[in-house]
């Protein structure tokens, strides 16, 4: 089973509840972070990594002795990452998505298979659960590429929990693209409530089971509760606002380890995540 984590904004505690979840599970459990750009879920884990690798991504380089200028390859890229204006031609390679397509268009076969470095991926343990995260490298401006990369680490024998990236853009839904259930993390504030419903909507688009976690369930009003209610979303768990936890999560803390009574519900809502996938 995969389980994604997601957010529609940043801040929620997103992290926390996959960490948490990993570490409360009966059952062999991997954890991945997709959250490529900001990666933090290893500060919880302290994992011990045994492997790095760094990530290329395959882009179009011309061979300007065999191009007709046909304009075939720049028809066909959907992200305008090939321009030919009359007898010359350019490539962006920071626009690529390595779809592959302007290299079956070409006739002449003018394209040639150039590489460029998109970040890091680490693998290792930490305790019995296994942690992938991937780094984007620096300047780097497209995620989803390393997002899909790092997915590929899915073991498909063993539970995968997923840490996804905040809001509702393209690399959030890279990562929960596939999974069999997502819980979004929330808090009850008219901005909360707000990113929610953006991300509802997405994960309607995706026909993606889900539920609610609302964090700091203490502060703020009941209008996600109502809302929650109204459109028939399982609110899944509720965690309070407490300044114990925020203290331990400022020192590197899971909220397990903070409180440790927590670790019994995380265990029941996955149980309450594998009954309401069976329906």
């Amino acid at each position: 089973m995969i389980i994604s984590v997601a957010s529609g904004k940043g801040g929620t505690g997103k992290t926390s509840v996959a960490v948490a979840l990993a570490l409360s599970v009966k059952e062999p459990v991997q954890l991945l972070d997709c959250d490529v750009e900001a990666p933090n879920g290893h500060i919880f884990m302290r994992p011990q990594w045994e492997k790095k690798e760094t990530i290329y991504l395959q882009v179009p380089k011309v061979d300007e002795k065999k191009c007709t200028y046909c304009r075939a390859c720049s028809q066909i890229c959907q992200f305008k990452a090939i321009l030919v204006l009359g007898e010359t031609i350019l490539t962006f390679p920071e626009m690529c998505h390595a779809c592959g397509g302007c290299f079956l268009v070409c006739e002449p076969k003018a394209l040639i298979a150039d590489q460029k470095e998109l970040g890091e991926i680490e693998e290792g343990w930490a305790g019995p659960v296994y942690f992938v995260h991937g780094r984007l490298r620096v300047g780097e401006p497209m995620s989803p590429p390393l997002i899909r990369e790092v997915k590929k680490r899915i073991k498909n024998d063993t539970l995968a929990i997923l840490d996804a990236p905040p809001g509702t853009s393209c690399p959030v839904i890279q990562t929960v693209k596939g999974s069999d259930y997502t819980i979004l993390v929330t808090e009850p504030t008219p901005f909360g409530l707000y990113d929610l419903k953006l991300a509802l909507a997405a994960l309607g688009s995706l026909n993606i089971p889900c539920g609610v976690i609302l964090n700091r369930a203490d502060i703020g009003n009941n209008e996600a509760k109502n809302y929650l209610r109204s459109e028939g979303i399982p609110l899944l768990m509720e965690i309070p606002f407490e300044r114990k936890i925020a203290e331990g999560y400022a020192k590197g803390l899971s909220l397990v380890e903070i409180k440790p009574e927590l670790k019994e519900q995380f265990q029941k809502l996955h149980l309450d995540i594998q009954v309401q996938n069976r329906k």
